[in-house]
């Protein structure tokens, strides 16, 4: 795990981290996933390999109770064998399907809006949607971030604290650092 830029906001802190998001030590760490919540591949399908199978139980038992989860809304398990202890499940949109850049905003406040009802000090986000739903990668990790950004400044009191944007691709993390850097406070 590599720190590769860092902002306070206010009394918060916005990281960037290049490494693996199963290996972070935050409280939970955000799933991109798709309203099935079924684990199967990319950051999905290394949480449920990593933390274990009772991840995908604990989400076939909320997709049985409540239904599919909608676009742009979150919902959360235990983390298994994962450092962290829960793990935020969000459906971010698929590239084409319309309306992306506000379900991706959605998706990322959802996801800390869950985080502090658990009460957390920290979370850690993957760049939600800009894997196999398609959505560009230079316009995703800026909404991403914004959304993170605007959440921490406007949430003085919230349980949160400290917010990692961790990706193992390089490109995708630097992609992060360069809107972070752009980010006017």
């Amino acid at each position: 795990m590599e720190v590769l830029a860092e902002r306070k906001i206010g009394d918060k802190v916005l990281k960037v981290v290049l490494g693996d998001i199963t290996n972070e030590s935050t409280e939970a760490i955000v799933n991109a996933a798709n309203s099935l919540l079924r684990h199967g591949g990319g950051v999905a399908g290394a949480i449920v390999r990593k933390g274990g199978y009772e991840i995908q139980k604990e989400s076939d038992k909320i997709v049985e109770k409540f239904g599919p989860v909608p676009v742009g809304k979150a919902v959360y398990t235990g983390a298994g064998k994962l450092k962290a202890k829960y793990v935020i499940h969000t459906v971010g949109p698929v590239w084409g399907e319309g309306n992306e850049e506000e379900k991706l905003r959605s998706a990322v406040r959802s996801s800390l809006e869950v985080a502090e009802k658990l009460g957390i000090k920290s979370v850690a986000l993957p760049a939600i949607s800009t894997g196999i739903f398609g959505y560009p990668k230079e316009e995703g990790t800026k909404v991403i971030l914004e959304e993170v950004a605007k959440f921490l400044k406007e949430r003085k009191n919230s349980s949160l604290k400290e917010v990692h944007l961790t990706n193992i691709d390089r490109k995708t993390a630097e992609l992060f650092v360069k809107h972070l850097n752009n980010l006017i406070s």
